[in-house]
């Protein structure tokens, strides 16, 4: 069997590594003519760490990485609405991951170039079209070099939220969904804070700024620290004010004015945004639960089927477990159009419910829930929301997301 993945993101190489380990051929095209360490900080859970270390990437992630070992959700006025041990800390069996983006794609990337076969990827290629048989299909290519076919048994689109593959499948679906919020993101080497392994989320849906480090620093006392802000600009539903782009350099004067409004007693994070040379802005976007990712010997992956929010941490794993699940089902015994539906049937359901409890907020939801009720005020937190409560939204999201101590070994 062969199979086509259009796209060598994170869900595409993972998707690559895991058929290669199956026995099953793969070829990959990537529109981009160079990979790159580009993006900010990302969040390896659980439940994605247990499957990369399947493929034995965990020795080269820990080195580019930091285990993170404790999380805070607040207000933006410095309430604490729930806090917790997290990875190794929190009896888990693998740790958890804060990474550059980057370095994450270029550790999948390396693994790909040494374990595939020699000219198994083919960057500058972007996947502009494909055709099915009964037995093959075939997919057009664009490069610089003009158009090319290559056929295969399988066509797996794992080419982002503005996915080819996704287009022809459902081309009557529109441009992706803006939920009026905006956010911007950014790294820098910074002094590290709390135990240096820390995250800190402060401040509801609307009005968010999350930071932590993501690698060691220039020196013993900083680390490489990754900041996000989330600010609502405009009702959900409105249009877009530019296409949904992860390279997209921010306007300073557009942020620095919000600052202001979070308490985060244990770095200056007004300072940490002036000391960030460079950083991105996007809109906030994802899209409509599809009711089918396959058709015949093509199927989505990753953020082609279902891209979501960015709260809770969750869309790379997502696409993690999308690809260990398609490479268990085309190596079943199933004929692939047959696997293709399996895996469908295996994911769509509880990748769209992600999607669905991302738009309320993930985990996070915990703050907005305690800021609708406390206004800025100083009581004690069981006061305002108890912790029955508190637990709930937050244990269970990890359900929901399938990173909960029982859904996952542990020691």
């Amino acid at each position: 069997m062969k199979a086509i993945i259009a796209g060598a993101g994170i869900g595409g190489l993972v998707a690559a590594l895991f058929l290669h380990r199956k026995g099953v051929a793969c070829e990959i095209y990537e529109r981009v003519p160079e990979i790159q360490e580009v993006g900010v900080g990302i969040t390896l859970l659980p439940h994605a760490v247990t499957l990369l270390a399947e493929l034995g990437l965990i020795e080269a992630i820990d080195q580019a990485a930091i285990r993170t070992e404790y999380m805070y959700f607040r207000t933006r006025w410095g309430q604490t609405a729930w806090e917790e041990p997290r990875g190794l800390a929190a009896g888990y069996a693998v740790p958890q991951f804060s990474i550059h983006r980057g370095r994450l794609h270029s550790v999948l990337y390396k693994a790909a170039l040494q374990r595939l076969p020699a000219h198994s990827i083919h960057l500058g290629q972007s996947v502009t079209s494909f055709s099915e048989t009964d037995t093959a299909v075939t997919v057009t290519t664009t490069g610089a070099n003009g158009q090319s076919q290559c056929r295969g048994d399988i066509l797996i689109g794992a080419d982002g939220i503005h996915s080819t593959v996704r287009a022809q499948l459902h081309p009557n679906e529109g441009t992706p969904k803006w939920s009026g919020r905006m956010l911007w993101r950014g790294a820098t080497d910074w002094p590290a804070f709390l135990d240096g392994r820390t995250i800190i989320i402060s401040g509801g849906s609307d009005k968010k700024f999350i930071v932590y480090p993501i690698g060691s620093g220039k020196t013993p006392e900083t680390r490489l620290t990754n900041w996000a802000a989330v600010i609502r600009v405009a009702a959900e539903g409105t249009t877009a004010p530019q296409r949904e782009d992860w390279s997209r350099e921010a306007l300073r004067d557009d942020l620095v004015p919000v600052l202001k409004d979070f308490v985060v007693p244990e770095t200056n994070i007004e300072a940490l945004v002036a000391a960030t040379p460079v950083f991105w802005e996007f809109p906030m976007c994802d899209r409509e639960p599809l009711p089918v990712w396959s058709r015949g010997r093509t199927t989505l992956l990753g953020d082609a089927a279902h891209p979501m929010y960015p709260f809770g941490a969750n869309g790379a794993a997502q696409a993690i477990i999308d690809a260990k699940c398609i490479a268990e089902v085309l190596t079943s015994g199933a004929e692939p159009a047959a696997a293709l539906k399996q895996y469908e049937s295996e994911r769509l359901a509880p990748a769209n419910k992600v999607v669905a409890t991302n738009r309320s907020g993930g985990p996070e939801a915990v703050i907005d829930a305690v800021e609708a009720r406390s206004s800025g005020a100083t009581a004690k937190i069981d006061d305002i929301l108890p912790f029955a409560e508190r637990e709930a939204i937050v244990r269970g999201y990890a359900k929901i997301a399938g990173f909960a101590q029982d859904q996952l070994r542990t020691p």
